[in-house]
């Protein structure tokens, strides 16, 4: 089962780094007069994705067929890091139905902030001073670096509007 499903994740890799070769030779992979052009970090990025994978699934294939994929214990560490992850986007962007909003948008700084309190307490068990200074810290630090520094618009929600952004 390990191996098909690593062969598997290579093809999935080896589709996403095609796509990235294949675009990034039509915006322009090479080098221009004035420096790089638009595709050549990309297309490199690319190749080197199809290298990996190339080497991933050949790893694959002469390892054979060996232990389970996944095992019960293998599994709760990746659900632990899949779950709050997934809440994370779910509040950033908020959630749908039709016309009917299930969960509203909170922007990505509330959500960050709440994904980094939840994990911190819930996996790393951390103190609640050190739970709250990273928490507030990291996407307060965010904001100045993308927002005010480099002026890159992030997802807000209520409260940055709330704030005037």
């Amino acid at each position: 089962m390990t191996r098909t499903a690593d062969l598997i994740t290579a093809a999935v890799l080896l589709l996403i780094g095609a796509i990235v070769v294949s675009d990034s030779l039509r915006l322009g992979a090479g080098w221009g007069t004035d420096g790089p052009k638009s595709g050549f970090f990309p297309f490199w990025l690319g190749v080197l994705l199809l290298g990996v994978t190339i080497a991933i699934a050949i790893q694959a294939w002469r390892r054979g067929a060996g232990a389970p994929f996944v095992t019960r214990e293998r599994l709760r560490p990746v659900l632990q890091v899949l779950w709050p992850a997934t809440a994370m986007v779910l509040l950033t962007g908020g959630v749908s139905v039709g016309t009917v909003t299930v969960l509203p948008a909170l922007g990505l700084y509330v959500s960050a902030a709440i994904y980094l309190a939840f994990y911190m307490r819930w996996v790393g068990h951390h103190r609640w001073i050190t739970v709250l200074l990273v928490a507030v810290g990291i996407p307060v630090v965010t904001f100045l670096v993308f927002e005010k520094w480099f002026l890159v618009p992030m997802p807000k929600g209520p409260l940055e509007t709330w704030l005037g952004y």
